[in-house]
């Protein structure tokens, strides 16, 4: 008797917040993830594909579209890989590349996991990638408006308030603003033909921030995680998500029998309904998206065409 090979799934988000004006984007990077999968890749070269195309669009948060820093010129990435393999590579406040996310694959065939600042730049040209410090119109305009809202009483991250991003100052230029969060990152995840899973994330870090932050998406279990149950992608405030474990506590869920839709309900559920969050996810059979924000997503089952 054959046995059917189990069908593909890619989902992909570009950020809990980010509006679905952007959709268009996330359907584009999953046919790339799904181009990848029927020219013989595995899960891991296809999330990597898909998040390519997000950073090199310029309208997401993350690589080519990154986002300004506090000072309006600093600009700080961070990527992650990982799949049913036992690849792992993540890079996190990595300047002057444009796809960080490759920058991660590389990693994962290191002896590390994780990268980061002077290191990860360093090790990002000795693998080739040339300097890249173009600023996206995109990530230019968004910061415009960040800077007409200098008078707005409205608290620039949910719990935090506006005054300690002065108070806490450390770029090299004196403080001139506050401004509203901005939390889009970009994900995806993969289920291959041959029932592996994969996970990919690039984001421009978020705003504000004081220089050197860290989010979620270069910890693995925080922003991502993938083994043999599926894998998982988280998208918001990362403060947040790093305090729930919330990648690996959703992964946990899904591989106790919790159907995909209801692990990623229960994600969203653990924050308060003021902190952006968005989650995505493949399990051996299903594959889902869920946020509290407008988050950008497309779904692709099967891999013909």
């Amino acid at each position: 008797m054959r046995t059917s090979r189990p069908e593909c799934a890619i989902v992909v988000h570009g950020g809990a917040g980010a509006g679905s004006g952007l959709n268009d984007g996330c359907i584009v990077a999953a046919d790339a993830a799904r181009c990848d999968l029927n020219e013989g890749g595995a899960a891991l070269s296809a999330a990597v594909a898909a998040v390519v195309s997000m950073e090199n669009d310029g309208r997401f948060n993350a690589g080519t579209g990154a986002a300004l820093g506090l000072d309006g010129k600093t600009i700080e990435m961070d990527a992650c890989v990982m799949d049913t393999q036992g690849r792992l590579g993540a890079v996190t406040l990595l300047r002057g590349v444009k796809n960080p996310v490759l920058v991660a694959r590389q990693i994962a065939d290191t002896p590390h996991c994780l990268i980061g600042g002077e290191g990860a730049v360093r090790f990002a040209r000795a693998m080739g990638h040339a300097p890249y410090d173009k600023v996206s119109e995109h990530a230019r305009q968004q910061y415009r408006e960040m800077m007409a809202k200098l008078e707005s009483d409205d608290a620039a991250m949910p719990g935090v308030a506006n005054g300690d991003f002065l108070k806490f100052w450390n770029y090299a230029d004196a403080p001139r603003f506050r401004i509203p969060s901005a939390t889009d990152t970009v994900g995806a995840v993969v289920r291959d033909h041959d029932g592996g899973f994969a996970v990919a994330g690039s984001t421009g870090g978020s705003a504000p921030s004081l220089l050197g932050r860290v989010g979620d998406t270069p910890l693995v279990g925080c922003g991502f995680y993938a083994g043999t149950f599926g894998a998982v992608a988280a998208t918001g405030v990362g403060e947040y998500m790093i305090r729930t474990l919330l990648a690996v506590r959703v992964y946990h869920w899904i591989s106790e029998g919790v159907s995909v839709a209801e692990a990623l309900a229960r994600g969203i559920a653990l924050f308060p309904a003021d902190v952006p969050v968005g989650l995505i996810a493949v399990s051996a059979t299903e594959a889902g998206a869920c946020a509290n924000a407008d988050m950008p997503h497309a779904i692709v089952r099967g891999t013909a065409g």
